[in-house]
């Protein structure tokens, strides 16, 4: 068997429900983990506008390189080519060691950066190429229109650079949103009938849709928003590490535990796919990937912040309060759109709960000049536990009315 026919071992399942992530997947997770550190290490110290756009914008090419081969793994399954998800690995690996240069405006490492990304990409098209499928869920993954600009950024210097980036990855959320699957499929068909792309020898005479595995893909999706909390406690552990322990890094480090695990409690307990308060099927894979991405974003700023505060045990500098504060508020604005596509919600649950845990921690942020590094961390926990503490309420609720009716 040659290299190219070599496929991902996996056991033939007997539903879907019983499938889960191969070793080759877990393997490819593994980059994630090291892509997430080192862009979360640009929100150290204290962060301005330019750190943060930057952050955000590497954060996305990063994920965007990401989902292309997880929705791949998901629908190839056992015809998954290893040869092609260890190239888009070693790309991902790449891609994760250039982002100090970049950050330090390096042109050689941005350039590497932009290169990785481009053949990642190109990876991903060819793949979906030879399997003749139009991936339905996010068509971005095989399509070239995003990568056009980066690839011109080659030539490019900072700050254009970045705009360029930032171009290329708002086309590719516009090929998301706008282009159907139907035309893409059109699209091709018209292409070979003219003699533009030959069919592959071998291959079906026609393109087919292909459909993300549902519980796979949040298995898949659930696994990025651990590594994300995973790298929360890294930030702490590492930055508790160096500093002198006493009673307040103590009540810090037992904060910032409380923290991550109650949000992970909000991800998985009373979310979907590490979505908080997402539910099963209700969203389509087109707008619940991008949800998990804002997610995953916000909480990896979460997670740099909150290592920050371990080196300012008194007040956290303006900059940072921001950061971990607007972190949380995001996360929590993205649950509410989330929490708008599940049946039978409550208009009251807007207003009791969304709204409040948007709005506190940036009143936290700012006016908590003088609040105490713990206090304000303290605070946040207190925050993040409203939702489940409403939630416990209401099902209490419902249930002594049920048992009332029932007499």
């Amino acid at each position: 068997m040659s290299d190219d026919d070599t496929t991902a071992p996996a056991p033939n399942p007997t539903s879907e429900e019983n499938r889960h992530a191969s070793w080759l997947e877990l393997f490819f997770d593994l980059v994630a983990v090291a892509g997430v550190a080192q862009i979360a290490h640009l929100l150290h110290g204290v962060p301005d506008v330019s750190d943060l756009g930057l952050y955000a914008l590497l954060f996305l090419a990063f994920w965007t390189a990401w989902i292309c081969f997880t929705l791949y793994a998901n629908v190839a399954y056992e015809n998954t080519h290893v040869r092609t998800v260890l190239a888009a690995m070693f790309g991902m690996a790449v891609m994760a060691a250039a982002v100090p240069g970049v950050h330090e405006g390096d042109d050689q490492h941005a350039r590497v950066f932009a290169l990785a990304y481009i053949l990642i990409r190109a990876l991903a098209s060819r793949a979906w190429q030879h399997r003749r499928q139009i991936l339905v869920d996010w068509p971005a993954a095989q399509m070239s229109l995003g990568v056009i600009p980066w690839t011109v950024s080659l030539w490019a210097h900072d700050p254009l650079r970045h705009w360029l980036w930032a171009l290329g990855i708002a086309l590719d959320l516009y090929v998301t949103f706008a282009v159907s699957a139907r035309d893409l499929v059109e699209h091709q068909e018209a292409r070979e009938r003219r003699g533009d792309r030959p069919a592959r020898r071998g291959s079906a005479g026609s393109t087919s849709f292909a459909r993300s595995q549902t519980e796979h893909l949040s298995e898949r999706l659930g696994l990025f928003v651990l590594i994300v909390l995973g790298e929360g406690v890294a930030q702490v552990v590492a930055a508790t590490s160096d500093a002198e322990w006493d009673k307040q890094l103590y009540a810090l480090a037992v904060a910032a535990f409380f923290l991550l695990a109650t949000l992970w409690a909000l991800s998985f307990g009373h979310g979907y796919a590490g979505v908080p308060h997402l539910a099963a099927g209700v969203l389509p894979a087109r707008a619940a990937l991008p949800l998990h991405c804002f997610v995953s974003g916000c909480l990896a700023a979460l997670a740099a912040a909150l290592g920050a505060a371990a080196e300012h045990l008194e007040t956290l500098p303006d900059a940072t309060r921001w950061l971990l504060c607007s972190s949380l508020a995001g996360y929590f604005l993205l649950s509410g759109i989330a929490w708008l596509g599940r049946a039978g919600r409550e208009r009251r649950w807007l207003l009791c709960v969304a709204l409040p845990c948007c709005v506190l921690p940036l009143l936290l942020a700012a006016f908590g000049a003088h609040v105490r590094t713990v206090t304000v961390v303290w605070l946040l926990v207190l925050i993040a536990l409203w939702p489940i503490l409403y939630e416990r309420r209401s099902s209490l609720g419902r249930l002594s009315a049920r048992k009332r009716r029932d007499r």
